[in-house]
């Protein structure tokens, strides 16, 4: 009996990796359809970028309504919403007519991925277990940043190989979905379910003393967002406006290796002294902009896809270093209201900087505006490296002292 509760166990693991994977794809493969949509509905940059900007508003929302929901009606029932929002998305995408039914898809599959930003990531390590806490971690950053990177590419590979480029991915994905939906249904639950549930809105929180680890914190976090942000909402249109490149799965290959490498980054976390993690990470992130800014300046691809590569690298390290930082800087009964506030700044930074990038392009052009964006973030980098070397010396930044691994 104890064979088979463990096996359950398992099977409930591997079906929760892959319905976190398969929501996270969902919410990046409109990034190599979105020179199509110009083409088919004559949009703008600052509308691509508008449209983009939306999913960031549902992330926010689900990460504030519901964050605290799977504790108290459990795991599977949040899971499967959240494969219901990812499903809603690719039939609203399916049938889009025009800019509201974009908007509308976008902005619930920000539901769906801030709904399973907390509950898939708790679900996978419970069902791992104490003796597969570790495995369980890392698959639940696999699955999380990995999709990201993977949803442009299963686009660009639905485009290539089925007809109907602005419904094939969609549909394929939705049946993603919907075998997922079986996997989850078939998972045993992780966490006993209060008699009378309550379900309480996420507070954000910034206790006075937890501002001088947060702050460094949250820059860095706001300038590899940026960068995130600005891959997967402007890239495709440099790309094909500045260096003539149309390829979806070109396009796909450039955001796929800016989210990667953050993978890597993340895992590459536990071999640094823990009192340099974020310095180094937002080091390796401000050498990756400038790589960036040379590739943009130059139009040369290959400099830009290094630049991705590096600076996704540094800002893995540098989310997970900072993210651990700020949980042990906060009181416990906090550490929620923080956690949420620390992701309301990131999400904030992957969505508004590139609407501006959007305007601006049409009055500077979409290179001098790039070079320009990369030049802010280059600069948040700097403010940050400065605010954390001054901790460290100090001795009183326990963010540059401490992180949770």
């Amino acid at each position: 009996m104890a064979e088979m509760t463990s096996l359950r166990r398992l099977l409930g693991l591997a079906g929760a990796v892959f319905a976190f994977l398969t929501v996270m794809v969902g919410t990046t493969m409109p990034t190599v359809l979105y020179p199509l949509y110009r083409q088919e509905f004559g949009f703008s940059e600052v509308i691509i970028t508008v449209i983009f900007a939306v999913y960031a508003g549902g992330v926010i929302t689900a990460l504030l309504a519901t964050g605290r929901w799977s504790d108290q009606i459990g795991r599977r029932p949040m899971l499967l919403l959240g494969l219901i929002c990812a499903g809603a998305s690719d039939l609203i995408f399916w049938q889009a007519q025009g800019l509201g039914w974009l908007l509308a898809g976008r902005f619930v599959s920000g539901l769906s991925a801030g709904i399973y930003t907390g509950a898939a990531t708790v679900a996978v390590i419970e069902l791992a277990g104490p003796r597969l806490r570790e495995a369980g971690t890392f698959a639940a950053i696999a699955a999380n940043l990995g999709g990201l990177g993977i949803g442009p590419l299963f686009a660009a590979s639905m485009v290539a190989l089925l007809p109907g480029p602005l419904a094939a991915p969609y549909l394929s994905h939705l049946a993603l979905a919907g075998f997922a939906v079986l996997l989850i249904l078939l998972a045993p639950e992780t966490v006993r379910i209060p008699s009378r549930p309550r379900l309480q809105f996420q507070r954000l929180s910034l206790p006075r003393e937890v501002v001088p680890v947060f702050v460094p914190a949250a820059v860095a976090a706001f300038a590899g967002f940026m960068v995130a942000g600005f891959f997967t909402a402007v890239s495709p249109a440099y790309l094909g406006e500045v260096l003539g490149r149309h390829s979806p799965f070109l396009i796909g290959l450039d955001v796929a290796s800016l989210l990667i490498s953050s993978v890597v980054g993340q895992l590459a976390v536990g071999v640094l002294p823990e009192r340099l993690r974020l310095p180094i990470g937002v080091s390796i992130l401000f050498s990756g902009v400038v790589i960036l800014a040379a590739g943009l300046g130059l139009a040369h691809l290959w400099l830009i896809f290094l630049g991705a590569m590096v600076a996704g690298f540094g800002h893995g390290i540098g989310l997970r270093a900072g993210l651990g930082n700020v949980a042990q800087a906060a009181p416990e009964t906090e550490r929620a209201g923080v956690t949420s506030t620390f992701f309301t700044v990131a999400y904030v930074a992957i969505s508004l900087p590139v609407v501006g990038v959007g305007v601006a392009s049409a009055e500077f052009g979409l290179r001098a505006t790039s070079l320009g964006f990369a030049g802010i973030v280059a600069t948040l980098c700097l403010i940050a490296i400065v605010l954390l070397l001054r901790d460290i010396r100090r001795g009183t930044g326990r963010g540059a002292a401490q992180v949770a691994d």
